[in-house]
C-alpha cells in the first residue's frame, strides 16, 4: 500500500499535472482535496493536450477511480463543460466520484468575486473571478450549499432562497450590482444536479477503505504552498489549503495513513497575480524565461510573473508539507539560459536570513543572495538517466538538492509525461 501526496511548493503551475498523470498508472484511486476550477493541470499524453480543472488527472488511465474530495469547491456547469470535452475526447468518466459534502459554487458567488475586486482598486488581490473565495467565505460562515444539498430538490431551493435573502442586498445595496432572480438559479441548478448526481458518494469512506485494503492512493493538489491560506504570501492566496495537511481535512483520511509527500517545483520561479516575489526579474530576462517556458496560466491564460528559482522559499516548503522527494521541472527550459542565478538565502537589514518573512513589509525588504551557474543550451528531451545530463545541469540540481535538503526523485526534460527521468 502506498497513499501518496503531490503538492506544489512554489506559487501554483509547477507542473505537477504531469506527475500526477504518472504516478496515476499504478494507483487505484486519485483524489483532488482542495481548490477549485481557479486551478489547471495541463497534461500532454501521446502528443495530445488535455486541460483539467477539476477532475483529478488520473482521470486520462484507465480502470481508475477518481475522486473530487469534499474540500474542492465545484462549479457544476464547468464540471460537466469538463465531463463532456473528455468524452468528446475518447475519455470515459464513468469512475469519476465526487463528496457528497463538497461545496456548490454558485452564480452570486461569481458574483460577489468580480464586484469584490472591483471594490479593492489597487488593493485587489488578483483573484481568477471565478467564485472561489466567496463560496469558501460561505463554507466557513456556513450558509454553503453543498452536493449533497444539491442532489436534494427541496432542501437545495430552500437553501437558494434563504442565502439569495442576503446576497442580493449585498449585491445590490454594498456594491451596486444586480440581484439574481432564484427561480432561475433553481432551475439552472436543478438540470445540473440531474447530470451529476449518479457521482455523488460518501467519498471519505471509500477512500479509508481502499487504504485500510492496502490499495494504492494519490492525492493530487492544486495551487502551492505559497498560495495557502495559512502558510502563503497572505492575502495574495488562494482561499483553501493546497499544501499536504490539506488532504486530512479535504479528503478525509487521517494523517498516519499518509507515505510519501513529492513536493513539484519548477527550475525557476513564477506566479500570476499580485503579490511578492523577491527573485522576480521583471526586465528581459524575466521575458525571456516566460517565452522559452510558455508561461502563461492554463485556466486564465494571463502571462506569469517570472524570475530565478528561490531556494528559500522550497526549503520552507519541504518543512511545511513534510517533502520526502522533490521533482523539478523546467530543466530544458532553464538550461537555455547562458547564466543561471540560484537564491539561496535573503539579505535583510544588512544581515543574511534564512527564513520565509510573513509580513509583507518585511518581506519587501529581503535582496536575493544569489550563486550563478552556467547554462547548458543543448537538446536534454530524450535523456532518462541523471548521469547523462550535461555536467553544468547536474552541478545546478545537486545544489538544489544540498540547499533545500530534500532528495530530487524526478527530472522533467520536456512537455510529455514520457520525457522525465527517475533518479
Amino acid at each position: 500500500m502506498a497513499a501518496r501526496v503531490v503538492v506544489g511548493t512554489q506559487w501554483g503551475d509547477e507542473g505537477k499535472g504531469k506527475y500526477i498523470d504518472m504516478l496515476a498508472a499504478d494507483s487505484d484511486i486519485v483524489v483532488r482535496f482542495s481548490g477549485g476550477n481557479n486551478a489547471g493541470h495541463t497534461i500532454v499524453a501521446d502528443g495530445v493536450k488535455y486541460a483539467l480543472h477539476l477532475i483529478p488527472s488520473g482521470i486520462l488511465h484507465k480502470g481508475k477511480t477518481c475522486i473530487i474530495g469534499n474540500g474542492v469547491v465545484i462549479d457544476p456547469g464547468v464540471l460537466i463543460k469538463e465531463i463532456e470535452d473528455l468524452n468528446e475526447k475518447g475519455i470515459c468518466t464513468d469512475a469519476l466520484l465526487i463528496s457528497d459534502r463538497a461545496h456548490v459554487i454558485m452564480p452570486y458567488h461569481k458574483a460577489l468575486d468580480e464586484l469584490q475586486e472591483k471594490f479593492r482598486g489597487s488593493n485587489s488581490l488578483g483573484t481568477t473571478k471565478r467564485g472561489i473565495g466567496p463560496a469558501y467565505s460561505d463554507k466557513t460562515e456556513r450558509c454553503g450549499i453543498r452536493m449533497c444539498d444539491l442532489i436534494d430538490e427541496e432542501v437545495f431551493i430552500e437553501k437558494v432562497r434563504a442565502n439569495l435573502e442576503v446576497k442580493n442586498l449585498i449585491i445590490e445595496k454594498i456594491y451596486g450590482g444586480e440581484k439574481f432572480d432564484a427561480d432561475s438559479i433553481i432551475s439552472e441548478y436543478l438540470e445540473y444536479s440531474e447530470i451529476l448526481k449518479k457521482y455523488v458518494a460518501d467519498t471519505s469512506t471509500i477512500i479509508f477503505e481502499a487504504v485500510k485494503a492496502g490499495k494504492n492512493v494519490l492525492f493530487e493538489g492544486a495551487q502551492a504552498t505559497f498560495l495557502d491560506l495559512d502558510y502563503g504570501t497572505y492575502p495574495y492566496v488562494t482561499s483553501s489549503n493546497p499544501v499536504a495537511g490539506g488532504v486530512c481535512t479535504g479528503a478525509g483520511i487521517g494523517p498516519v495513513y499518509i507515505d510519501e509527500v513529492y513536493g513539484v517545483m519548477k527550475a525557476y520561479t513564477s506566479r500570476v497575480g499580485a503579490g511578492p516575489f523577491p527573485t522576480e526579474q521583471a526586465n528581459e530576462t524575466g521575458d525571456r524565461i516566460r517565452e522559452l517556458g510558455r508561461e502563461y496560466g492554463t485556466t486564465t491564460g494571463r502571462p506569469r510573473r517570472c524570475g530565478w528559482l528561490d531556494t528559500v522559499m522550497i526549503r520552507y516548503a519541504a518543512g511545511i508539507n513534510g517533502l520526502t522527494g522533490l521533482a523539478v521541472n523546467h530543466v530544458d527550459t532553464i538550461g537555455k539560459m547562458g547564466r543561471i542565478k540560484l537564491c539561496t538565502a535573503y539579505k535583510k537589514d544588512g544581515r543574511q536570513i534564512n527564513t520565509y518573512p510573513a509580513n509583507l513589509k518585511e518581506l519587501a525588504k529581503c535582496e536575493p543572495v544569489y550563486e550563478e551557474f552556467d547554462g547548458w543550451d543543448e537538446d536534454i528531451s530524450n535523456i532518462r538517466r541523471f548521469e547523462d545530463l550535461p555536467l553544468n545541469a547536474r552541478k545546478y540540481l545537486n545544489r538544489i538538492q544540498e540547499l533545500v535538503g530534500v532528495k530530487i526523485k524526478l527530472i522533467g526534460v520536456g512537455k510529455d509525461r514520457s520525457q522525465t527521468i527517475i533518479v
